[in-house]
C-alpha cells in the first residue's frame, strides 16, 4: 500500500521538473483547426509520445487522424488487475495574441502560483497530471508497472468536436478495450472544495444565415423599403427565449429528465456564494431559467448560446449600405433525455415557422461532431475516486458537481461499452479559451496526487473477488 504522505512528498519534490515540463509542452502551438498550425499538432503528439515513453509505457504510438494525430500508450504489467482508458486531448484553442496581458500565449510564464499559456489548463495540464500521477504512483510503491492496467488515447482534435475520434475507436476496437475510461477534460468546483464530476451535457452547433435584399444597398436608396436581415435576425434571436427565460423551440423540453432528489440535495450542498462566482466566472450577472439555482441551470437544465455575430461591416469604416445577410453560430447545450437529432429538428422546425416572408435563409446543423448529454451510472469505481480526491486533496469531504460543457464522453462509453469517470484539474478561473489561460499549481498537484492514489484504489474495488475453496 502506498502512502499518500509519500506521494505528496514527491510531487513537491518535483514540481519544478513537472512545470519546466509543461512549459515546454505549452510552448508547442498546437491549435486545432488552423492548417498553418498542423505541423505543430503533430509535434505536440511526438512530444507527448516520448514523455510517455519516459514515464515507461513500453507501448506508445502516434495514430493518425485527418490533419492531426492522437497518441495511443499502453501498460498492461498488472496480470488480473482492471484496465482503465486514458481520455484527454493535446490541441488548444485558437487565440487573440493582442487580448493577452500576462504573457504571450505560447512563451509560458509561473506567477503568483500559476502558469500562464495556452494549454496549460485545457487540458495539457490535466495530461501531464496523469503522467506524474503514474510517476508520483510507482516512486511512492516501489512497483515496477502501476497497480491497475493503463492505455491512454490523447487526441488531436477536441476543440474542434473530435471529428476523426469515432473512426479511430472502430478502427482500434480491440486495443481499448476497458472496465472503465477516465476522461480528463473537465472542471473542479473550486480549489478549497474539491467536487467529484459525474455527468456533462451535450452539445449541437448550428449556424443560420437570412438573406435580406440580393446585395448589399445603400441604406440612403433602400431604406424602409428593403428587407434588412440583421432587423429579422435579432427578431428571431428575442424570441429564442420566453420571459421565464426557457427555450422555445417547440418539443424541446419534453424529453429533459427532471432532476431526482438525490441530484437537487448533492448540488445544493456544494458551497456557492453569489459574489464569489461573479468574480471566478467574470461574469456580470447571473441570468438563465427561472425555478433553478445557478448550479441547476450549468449542470442539469439545456441551454442556448450566441457565439457568433456577423452582418454588414463589422470591423474598418462602414459602408452605410443593408446588408444582404446576417449570420449567427448558436451552441445548444443539451441535457439527459435530449438527442441530437430531436434538437436538431426542432431547430429547424422552429426557423421554418418563424422566419418571416420577406426574407430567405439557409441553416447547417452539424450533427457529424454533435456531442450527446453523459452521466456516470453507478459504479464501485466512483467510491474509489471518491477516496482517491479525499488523499489527493487531503479533504474529510468531496462533492458531487456537473460539467456545463460537453465532451465525447456518450462517444467513449457507447463504442468501447464502458462507463465513463470524469476527472479533471481545471478551474473556471482559468478562464479556459479565453486570453490569459492559466493553471492553479497547488490544484494541478493536488489533482496529481488524486491519480497517483486512484490507481491502488481502482484496482482494490475492481478486483475479481478470490476464489473460496469448498
Amino acid at each position: 500500500m502506498q502512502d499518500p504522505g509519500d506521494v505528496h512528498g514527491y510531487l513537491q519534490e518535483h514540481m519544478p521538473e513537472l512545470l519546466d515540463r509543461l512549459a515546454g509542452w505549452v510552448r508547442i502551438p498546437s491549435v486545432a483547426g488552423v492548417p498553418e498550425r498542423a505541423h505543430q499538432l503533430i509535434r505536440s503528439a511526438n512530444w507527448l509520445a516520448a514523455e510517455l515513453r519516459d514515464v515507461g509505457f513500453p507501448t506508445v504510438e502516434i495514430w493518425p487522424a485527418g490533419g492531426s494525430a492522437a497518441v495511443f500508450a499502453e501498460w498492461c504489467g498488472a496480470p488480473g488487475a482492471p484496465t482503465v482508458l486514458v481520455y484527454s486531448h493535446h490541441d488548444v484553442r485558437a487565440v487573440k495574441e493582442e487580448n493577452w496581458d500576462q504573457t504571450a500565449p505560447f512563451d509560458p510564464v509561473l506567477r503568483d502560483g500559476r502558469l500562464y499559456g495556452r494549454g496549460s489548463s485545457d487540458a495539457k495540464g490535466q495530461v501531464m497530471a496523469h503522467l506524474w500521477g503514474i510517476r508520483a504512483h510507482l516512486a511512492a510503491t516501489g512497483r515496477p508497472a502501476p497497480a491497475v492496467n493503463l492505455k491512454f488515447i490523447i487526441e488531436g482534435e477536441e476543440e474542434t468536436g473530435s471529428g476523426q475520434l469515432a473512426g479511430l475507436l472502430e478502427d482500434n476496437r480491440g486495443r481499448l478495450d476497458a472496465d472503465v475510461v477516465l476522461f480528463s477534460d473537465t472542471l473542479l468546483w473550486h480549489a478549497d472544495h474539491p467536487a467529484l464530476c459525474t455527468s456533462v451535457r451535450g452539445m449541437v452547433e448550428a449556424e443560420l444565415e437570412i438573406y435580406g435584399p440580393l446585395r448589399d444597398v445603400h441604406s440612403g436608396t433602400g431604406s424602409g423599403t428593403a428587407p434588412n436581415p440583421i432587423f429579422e435576425l435579432s427578431r428571431l434571436l428575442a424570441q429564442l427565449h420566453d420571459d421565464k427565460g426557457r427555450i422555445t423551440l417547440p418539443g424541446f423540453y419534453d424529453s429533459v429528465d427532471g432532476m431526482s432528489a438525490r441530484r437537487q440535495a448533492e448540488l445544493a450542498a456544494l458551497p456557492f456564494d453569489e459574489k464569489d462566482w461573479l468574480d471566478r466566472s467574470n461574469t456580470r450577472s447571473i441570468g438563465g431559467e427561472e425555478g433553478y439555482t445557478v448550479l441547476e441551470r450549468l449542470w442539469e437544465r439545456p441551454a442556448v448560446e450566441v457565439v457568433s455575430l456577423i452582418a454588414g461591416d463589422p470591423v474598418g469604416i462602414t459602408r452605410a449600405c443593408i446588408p444582404a445577410a446576417a449570420s449567427v453560430k448558436l451552441s445548444i447545450r443539451t441535457v439527459t433525455g435530449q438527442t441530437v437529432q430531436d434538437v436538431a429538428a426542432q431547430l429547424r422546425r422552429w426557423v421554418a415557422e418563424s422566419i418571416g416572408g420577406g426574407f430567405d435563409y439557409d441553416l447547417a446543423v452539424d450533427v457529424e461532431t454533435a456531442q450527446e448529454p453523459y452521466r456516470t451510472p453507478d459504479h464501485p469505481a466512483l467510491d474509489a475516486l471518491d477516496r482517491a480526491m479525499r488523499l489527493g486533496f487531503r479533504t474529510g469531504h468531496v462533492g458531487r458537481m456537473g460539467n456545463a460543457g460537453g465532451g465525447p464522453a456518450e462517444l467513449l462509453a457507447s463504442r468501447l461499452d464502458a462507463p465513463v469517470l470524469f476527472f479533471g484539474t481545471g478551474l473556471i478561473e482559468d478562464v479556459w479559451h479565453d486570453s490569459d489561460e492559466s493553471v492553479h499549481v497547488e490544484t494541478l498537484l493536488a489533482g496529481t496526487a488524486t491519480l497517483a492514489c486512484l490507481w491502488e484504489e481502482l484496482a482494490g474495488m475492481l478486483a475479481p473477488p478470490p476464489l473460496i475453496s469448498p
